[in-house]
């Protein structure tokens, strides 16, 4: 009866923690980590420095939200597989809500004219919060000539139509058998049997959506299958986003896009809430509820089978380098996805060169160039101010 109790205690604190930190929490999975390590480590002592950098590496083995995972490994680690589904819903919670309610405002009046100068203020600021993310993400990922070549072909691969998902499975793929290969290593004996389960899940996902005929079961496995082989971090959605919803199912527009990472970046917790706000303008309530179930699943099934398996993952050079290169892969499309959404958003079809978007872009990135660890919600905002304040002029 007393250890029943005790769980029952810890799963309430978890809930606590989890429903603030999904509250407060702006600014990204490094913040979103910082602020946890605060709250379970230095504050709580629910585990030692060691143990939690320890599942932070583990989480960048696997698919999926970093920060996400890291409540769930941490709800594991407190209270078992009930601890991980208390963390992991109270910590998306917050920002799956308050993303809904902006979704329902913009479906609403999105394309009314006193809202839209807010909105095109925030697309190239959104625009430049991408730039800005593949080239830090690009300085930490790309370590040597042999990544830049997987980089490159990946890009080409994927600006000549080639799917968003498949260029970057093929990136790490193929990646890492030329990195493996390059070195004279046996392939074969290293695979990692967590890469295989990811290939053959994508696999089994890809052939299931194509007999769907149901427009929630599409958005779901869509979903399910984007949250599969997520690798790179919260922007990398965007390449994938506009893969499968904008160019696969022509189901939304790049503008609904932009504005889907806008509102992900103004509302706390996980970047992932964006999915919740397209899942909304494709199907409503529904859209949004399978988008977002979609999106999650895998993280909780990949985190349940990585905690026993951490120490073989960290033995095997095959899966490390394997990371490598869809992290490469993953930044390469962002790129070409970025060029595009430029085109789009800096380029007016009938009037040619839009200044009004160009001026906004130049001062997001001179924010960046000059203002040390500003948080991307402030570009969003000032970019939303600036384009009301442009258009007034």
């Amino acid at each position: 009866m007393r250890r029943i109790i005790e769980k029952y205690k810890r799963l309430i604190e978890l809930a606590k923690v989890f429903l603030k930190l999904g509250l407060i929490t702006f600014g990204g999975p490094a913040v979103h980590i910082a602020m946890f390590e605060d709250e379970v480590v230095s504050k709580r002592k629910w585990m030692d420095h060691q143990h939690f950098l320890d599942l932070v590496g583990a989480t960048n083995l696997i698919p999926g939200p970093n920060s996400t995972e890291m409540a769930l490994h941490t709800g594991y680690h407190r209270a078992g597989i009930s601890g991980l589904l208390i963390a992991g819903f109270c910590f998306t919670l917050p920002a799956v809500l308050i993303t809904g309610v902006f979704a329902i405002i913009y479906a609403q009046y999105g394309n009314l004219p006193n809202v839209k100068p807010f909105l095109d203020g925030i697309k190239p600021a959104v625009l430049i919060i991408i730039f800005n993310a593949v080239y830090k993400l690009g300085s930490k990922a790309i370590k040597g000539w042999k990544l830049i070549v997987i980089a490159v072909a990946v890009a080409v691969i994927n600006a000549f139509g080639v799917n968003e998902v498949f260029s970057i499975l093929t990136g790490g793929g193929f990646g890492a058998l030329f990195i493996f290969l390059s070195e004279k290593k046996n392939v074969l004996n290293s695979l990692s049997p967590f890469a295989i389960l990811s290939l053959l899940m994508i696999t089994s996902i890809s052939t299931a959506i194509e007999k769907s005929q149901i427009s929630l079961t599409k958005i779901f496995i869509t979903c399910l299958k984007i949250g599969t082989v997520w690798f790179g971090g919260g922007y990398v959605l965007v390449a994938y986003f506009d893969g499968e919803f904008v160019q696969g199912l022509n189901w939304l527009t790049r503008q609904e896009l932009l504005d889907a990472v806008a509102v992900g970046q103004f509302t706390p917790g996980p970047f992932l809430s964006s999915a919740t706000f397209i899942g909304y303008q494709i199907a409503g309530v529904g859209g949004a509820a399978a988008a977002t179930i979609g999106i999650l699943i895998p993280s909780f099934i990949f985190v349940l089978l990585l905690n026993p398996l951490v120490p073989k993952l960290r033995r095997s050079k095959f899966f490390s380098q394997f990371l490598d290169a869809v992290n490469v892969s993953a930044l390469a499309v962002m790129f070409i996805v970025a060029v595009k959404l430029g085109v789009e958003v800096l380029i007016d079809p009938v009037t040619g060169i839009n200044w009004t978007e160009i001026i906004i872009a130049l001062l997001s990135a001179t924010a960046f160039l000059t203002i040390k660890k500003i948080n991307s919600a402030y570009i969003v905002l000032g970019g939303s101010a600036l384009g009301y304040l442009l258009y007034l002029i």
